[in-house]
């Protein structure tokens, strides 16, 4: 099984990507067809239409992407929002590749509020690519995360995500 994990997060130092790669690490440890696209290392260009050329970068993370099972998406929340960096790298995905494919979700913010948004609103994205959401998705504040280190309780729940993501995308189809 093919699984992306996706930190969506366009800052150099974000926890967004504290928290997924820690998702990938894990889901590294159960499965070595793992690939990781951080979108705060850049190199994503911004979608101009499907007849510009884009770089290797763009490419190949549109590429894993598409070929994945299960994608795990990490993303902060940004003015009730999911970020415009992943919105962007989900321009370059074909819905017609993506029938079928699992998603699991963790989202980060600062306080307590907008996560049910966020998650309503990356759930009608994954459903526009035809894809299972874990109905179980990860909320996490910024407080759970120090000196680079996710608290236990929240290394359990996204190990839960990951490990119910998968299993819901070996369902019989």
């Amino acid at each position: 099984m093919k699984i992306v994990v996706i930190s969506g997060s366009p800052r150099k130092t974000a926890n967004t990507q504290v928290m997924m790669k820690y998702v990938y690490d894990y889901a590294k440890s159960k499965n070595q067809d793992v690939k990781f696209i951080n979108l705060s290392e850049g190199g994503i260009d911004y979608f101009r239409g499907s007849t510009e050329n884009y770089s290797q970068t763009t490419l190949q993370a549109a590429k894993d992407i598409t070929d994945a099972d299960v994608w795990l998406v990490g993303t902060p929340i940004y003015n009730s929002f999911f970020s415009a960096a992943l919105k962007n790298l989900f321009e370059f995905i074909n819905y017609k590749n993506t029938a079928g494919k699992t998603a699991g979700l963790a989202i980060l913010a600062s306080g307590s509020i907008g996560f049910t948004d966020v998650q309503t609103l990356l759930t009608q994205l994954m459903s526009y690519f035809r894809i299972v959401t874990n109905p179980k998705a990860v909320f996490m504040t910024v407080d759970v995360i120090k000196d680079g280190e996710i608290s236990e309780n929240e290394k359990t729940r996204l190990k839960e995500l990951v490990d119910e993501t998968v299993l819901l995308a070996s369902r019989p189809k």
